[in-house]
This record gives structure tokens, C-alpha cells and sequence, in this order.
């Protein structure tokens, strides 16, 4: 019998490494559901492909068009996750879509699927209790899939917490690891979008220039894993094998080495079962574990974001003040305007704003509550 799929934001390079996935087990899989924001063309290509019954396009005036084009087929149109009415729970979702745009899909599909792929880290920093809440009232299970944190999961399969010395995430540095601090001041977007490791989306790829995706996987680790702050750091990794590493209290260091494709840790988290990762990788890539175990310290110069790991937890509804924050100076710098140094430097002065500990010290019950919070800080960001 074929296991039912779902895929939110099934035009990312997430999604996309899932489908080129899927498209080796055509025989053993169905789609319930697809989501996507707004390229009309390769939402059409999907749609006719993978024949979802549920096709959800988030932009209105492509939502439009979309639905005009496919009135007369058996995928349904929508513009709205909270009208998908499936008849039986989704078997594995695949939650992909960026920032914090993807929470409420998420809980919604998690209220109607087995199994959940997370790949939207949004969506645990600034909504984990409600994740964890309904996961367990639907008895979903939940697998992490950014590269670091399904390494670290692997890891501690066989640990518990207070065997634990330190676990550090990786980070590849970025295009600026090798610039000096005067370099910095003249980076255009088009340079920051030049990742030498990975291939991603716009936002992403920023925040790898930044390092903030690291800050934001520190806080991710300590709330998917019970894991104390004092004990997940950072190290630069440039060439992106290794993606984590637990030093135990015994003196042995354990770490997973994998190459430098999402598919591999996507894979294992569809399957949880022995298989040949080859038949899902596009060629072969040789590589000399030896030769690549090479890591450095953060320079907190380069990369100040990493000093706001001593905020993070100041109070509840920090983490989504940064995370908010964030998202509009990325915007901004993007469209280019503001400099690359000030993504920082504002994201300091929102945490230094009066008004900052008011929604800080919130404890957010519902999605309403953290939108309230995340509105705030959004609108007062550049006022500062």
C-alpha cells in the first residue's frame, strides 16, 4: 500500500531535494498535499506531475491563476491550509516553508499526519511548546532535518542528556570567513548569495553570511533536545562534512560525516531504515575524510551575531523577537537598503527598545499571541 505525502513548500531547495527523492520511489508513494507561494510555472509542472489532491498556493494573484488553469482537473486549488479536509492522516509532511510563515501549516498538518520532516527552524524558535503540544494530543512524531540537528538527533540515540559534555553544530563560515573587518562595510547582496558550500534560498543564504542561521540552530538544538545552552556551541567547519559533534564525560568525541547534500539526511528521515543513499544522489563525490577535518573557532568580529547567544534566553519571547527582527533586515538588505553590517546592529537596538521587555516576558498560548509579538518587533525593527 503507498504512503501518503505531504510537502510544504514543495518549490524550495528543500522540497525540491524531497521530490527528486520521491521520484525514485514513484511505486511506493502518493501525494496528499503540495504548497507553494508563487512560481506559477513550477507549480503548474508539479501539479500535472504529482497529481496532489490538495495543491495550496499561498500568493493571491498567482492562486488566482493557478486555479483557473486547473479548474477542470482532480487537484483541488486552495489558498487556505485550514481547507484541506483529508480523509485519513497524512503518513509523512515534509515542513519546509521559510520563516515564520510556516508555523501554522506546520501545527495544522501536524494535527492530520503521522509523521512530521521539520526543516523550517522558525517554526520551533518561536512555536516549539505549541509543536510539542499537539504533536503529543496527535501522536505525531517529529524528526528534525536540517543536516545539523538530524546529526545530532542520530547521536544521542544511544545517550542520555547527562552524558553530555558539549555538542557543537557546525558552520561552513559562510563567502566572508576569510574577510578582514574593513571588508565587510562594501558586501552587496549578490556576494552574500555566493554560499561556496550549499545551495539554498535567498533568506537562508544571508543568514549563512551572517552566522545568525547558527544562533538560530543553537536555540533550536536546546528546545528539540532538553539540551541546556551552556552545553551546544558553534565551530567553523569550512568544508561542511562533518554537521555535529558530542564530546561525552567519558573522553570520547563522536560526529556524523556526511556530504554536502540535503538529500541524505531527508532520505534517512523518510525511510528510518537501511538503504543505498547512491540511487538518490546525482553523482558521486569523492572526498578524503582526512583531509577535510579541519576546524576553527568563531571570530565574534566577523561574525557579531554569535554574541546575542548570551540573550537568547532572557526571557520567553526573545527568540522570536530576534527571529522577526531578522527576517525584515534580511528583506532590506536584500533589496538593498540597508548595508550588510547593520543586520546586527538593529537586531542589538530592538533588544535595546523600551518596549522590548513588555512583549519579551510574554508566554505565548497560541499562534495569535506569538503573531502579536513577532508584528511588534517587525514594525519597530528600523525604528530604532
Amino acid at each position: 500500500m503507498k504512503q501518503t505525502i505531504t510537502i510544504l513548500g514543495s518549490t524550495g531547495s528543500i522540497g525540491l531535494s524531497a521530490l527528486q527523492i520521491l521520484d525514485k520511489e514513484k511505486k511506493n508513494y502518493k501525494f496528499n498535499t503540495l504548497s507553494a507561494n508563487k512560481n506559477f510555472n513550477l507549480i503548474c509542472k508539479q501539479i500535472n506531475k504529482y497529481k496532489p489532491i490538495f495543491f495550496v498556493v499561498k500568493d493571491q494573484r498567482v492562486f488566482k491563476k493557478v486555479e483557473q488553469k486547473f479548474k477542470k482537473k482532480k487537484t483541488i486549488i486552495l489558498n487556505n491550509f485550514k481547507l484541506i479536509k483529508l480523509k485519513k492522516k497524512t503518513d509523512i509532511t515534509l515542513s519546509a516553508i521559510p520563516g515564520i510563515a510556516g508555523l501554522q501549516p506546520t501545527i495544522t498538518m501536524i494535527k492530520s499526519s503521522k509523521k512530521v520532516l521539520i526543516a523550517n527552524k522558525e517554526s520551533i524558535i518561536c512555536g516549539w511548546n505549541l509543536i510539542k503540544k499537539f504533536a503529543k494530543k496527535n501522536n505525531t512524531k517529529i524528526i528534525p532535518v536540517d543536516s545539523e540537528h538530524f546529526s545530532i538527533l542520530k547521536l544521542l540515540e544511544h545517550h542520555k542528556i547527562n552524558q553530555i559534555k558539549k555538542i557543537y553544530i557546525t558552520a561552513s563560515g559562510g563567502p566572508f570567513l576569510n574577510y578582514k573587518i574593513n571588508q565587510l562595510k562594501y558586501i552587496k547582496p549578490r556576494d552574500a548569495l555566493r554560499h561556496p558550500k550549499w545551495r539554498m534560498g535567498k533568506k537562508i543564504t544571508i543568514d549563512s553570511s551572517t552566522l545568525m542561521n547558527k544562533l538560530f540552530e543553537l536555540i533550536e538544538a536546546q528546545k528539540l533536545f532538553n539540551i541546556p545552552l551552556n552545553k551546544i556551541d558553534i565551530l567553523i567547519h569550512p568544508n561542511s562534512l562533518v554537521h555535529a559533534v558530542i564530546k561525552l564525560n567519558n573522553g570520547l568525541t563522536k560526529f556524523i560525516y556526511h556530504e554536502t547534500s540535503m538529500i541524505i539526511p531527508i532520505a534517512n528521515a523518510i525511510f528510518e531504515k537501511d538503504f543505498n543513499i547512491e540511487k538518490f544522489l546525482k553523482k558521486k563525490k569523492k572526498t578524503n575524510i582526512l583531509d577535510n577535518l579541519v576546524f576553527k573557532n568563531v571570530n565574534r568580529k566577523i561574525f557579531p551575531v554569535i554574541d546575542l547567544k548570551k540573550r537568547v534566553n532572557e526571557y520567553p519571547s526573545t527568540p522570536i523577537i530576534i527571529n522577526a527582527a531578522n527576517e525584515i533586515l534580511v528583506d532590506q538588505f536584500l533589496n538593498k537598503k540597508i548595508p550588510f553590517l547593520s543586520i546586527s546592529k538593529y537586531i542589538k537596538r530592538i533588544l535595546g527598545d523600551s518596549n522590548y521587555r513588555k512583549y519579551a516576558i510574554r508566554r505565548p498560548k497560541n499562534i495569535k499571541e506569538i503573531n502579536e509579538i513577532n508584528n511588534w518587533a517587525r514594525e519597530n525593527t528600523l525604528k530604532n
